[in-house]
């Protein structure tokens, strides 16, 4: 028998765990507080975060609201706040995005480049990088940046999910710069892979110059 058991009377017990404890019961209690501190820790942790993300939330949404009632001075406030508090989340790759929105409708096609780069560079996973990829190259493509554009769809098209959006811009692409077989080309394949907007893609092969 071993431990407590030995012991055959409860006075002994006592006096034993008694002076196990004096001579252990520091540690223990310590090791004790740091586990309960972890606990609690990660606890207190998992609320901070919990409570950040909804507050990220509720300010995206409001951010929302703003650029769609078309003030864009105060959606650019709303947006530096947001970025300053949550610009490490989701919500900074998001409120990019939102911000783009705002100074393309401003006309400030440098400030809507810049947003949708930073949006690319924060997106915590592919498709909303993608997302910000496409806005960009049609935004280099309106600008007359062409090379840009093509730089962007270049590196970003890799097939999947968006390659029927990457295959509408090449067609943009290719009628800003002249190549109506090539664009008809692209809309034909964007449109057969399901591209966003097949109606105004259809609507732009339609007004294509005839094949000649």
């Amino acid at each position: 028998m071993t431990g407590l058991n030995v012991y055959e009377t409860d006075d002994e017990k006592v006096e034993a765990i008694k002076s196990w404890w004096k001579e252990n019961g520091t540690s223990v209690a310590g090791g004790l507080i740091i586990g309960l501190a972890a606990v609690f820790g990660w606890r207190a942790w998992q609320d901070h975060r919990e409570s950040q993300a909804q507050e990220a939330s509720a300010a995206f949404e409001q951010l929302v609201t703003t650029v769609e009632s078309g003030n864009n001075d105060a959606a650019r406030s709303q947006a530096g706040l947001l970025l300053e508090k949550h610009g490490d989340s989701a919500y900074g790759a998001l409120t990019e995005l939102m911000l783009a929105r705002v100074e393309i409708a401003a006309n400030q096609p440098q400030a809507a480049r810049q947003a949708l780069e930073r949006a690319m560079t924060k997106a915590p996973e592919p498709g909303l990088a993608k997302v910000a990829a496409l806005r960009l190259a049609r935004l280099l493509i309106a600008q007359g940046d062409l090379a840009a554009a093509m730089a962007i769809i270049t590196k970003e098209d890799q097939g999947g999910p968006f390659a029927a959006d990457f295959a509408a811009l090449r067609g943009d692409l290719a009628l800003a710069d002249g190549r109506v077989a090539e664009a008809r080309a692209d809309y034909e394949r964007a449109i057969s892979q399901g591209a966003a907007n097949t109606a105004l893609l259809q609507l732009k092969l339609e007004n294509l110059p005839p094949a000649g």
